[in-house]
């Protein structure tokens, strides 16, 4: 819920006036939208005796898992890799110093799905061409501007309120903002939900995603100045 404290204060560099009063209000609103874009962390990761073999088969795995994210329509500029690696694995036991028994290769991807209605598909998609790496998905707004200007607005509505009530209170009125400040608030994501639905035949079953609202906060602290 959208809330609002005040305090007095006085920026740095404003002269106090010597019939005015400084009050420093903090107000917080926030815009609700559905998402329009999620972002999934894909990959394949593969094992073998030496490190040439796992990265070959690693390659090998990953072009499947590439060319089933272009054949599901995402774009180049929204698919980027995340972190290639080959890494030994060892063989402990007490006493003897560790032992190499061969290598894992891992190659993951970070895609941007545009059409939320399509991302469980994707998902199906990249899991029966290879992948066995799956993370997300985290939804976002593609264009969040004009929700964040609606925040903006219901914040400073709130400041201006609470500043008129104070000077109500103390028998004065609101001369003038002084100073407006923005802090960050960041967005609070939703909580995804996947499940796979339930049909009259297995094999096409599909992964659900629901991606919730994504709340858009704004913080401000609003300094005005009273008088008579």
């Amino acid at each position: 819920m959208p809330h609002a404290h005040a305090q007095a204060a006085a920026p740095t560099g404003y002269a106090i006036p010597s019939d005015g009063t400084l009050l420093s209000v903090a107000a917080d609103a926030e815009s609700r939208r559905v998402p329009d874009v999620a972002t999934i962390s894909a990959g394949v990761v593969t094992q073998a005796a030496d490190a040439n073999a796992a990265m070959r088969d690693n390659a090998t795995q990953m072009e499947k898992v590439m060319a089933a994210i272009r054949a599901a329509g995402v774009a180049e500029r929204d698919v980027q890799t995340a972190g290639i690696s080959v890494q030994p694995q060892y063989r402990y036991a007490e006493n003897q110093p560790p032992v190499i028994t061969g290598y894992q290769a891992s190659n993951t991807v970070n895609v941007k799905v545009r059409d939320i209605g399509k991302l469980g598909k994707v998902l199906d998609a990249l899991v029966a061409n290879g992948a066995n790496q799956v993370n997300g998905p985290t939804f976002e707004v593609d264009k969040p501007d004009a929700a964040y200007d609606e925040a903006r607005i219901a914040a400073l509505h709130k400041a201006q309120a609470r500043a008129e009530t104070y000077a109500k209170a103390m028998g004065l009125r609101v001369r003038r903002v002084v100073s407006i400040d923005e802090g960050g608030g960041g967005v609070r994501p939703p909580m995804p939900m996947m499940r796979a639905m339930a049909s009259d035949a297995y094999a096409k079953a599909e992964t659900s995603v629901s991606p919730g609202e994504t709340v858009l906060p704004v913080h401000l602290d609003v300094v005005f100045e009273l008088g008579r």
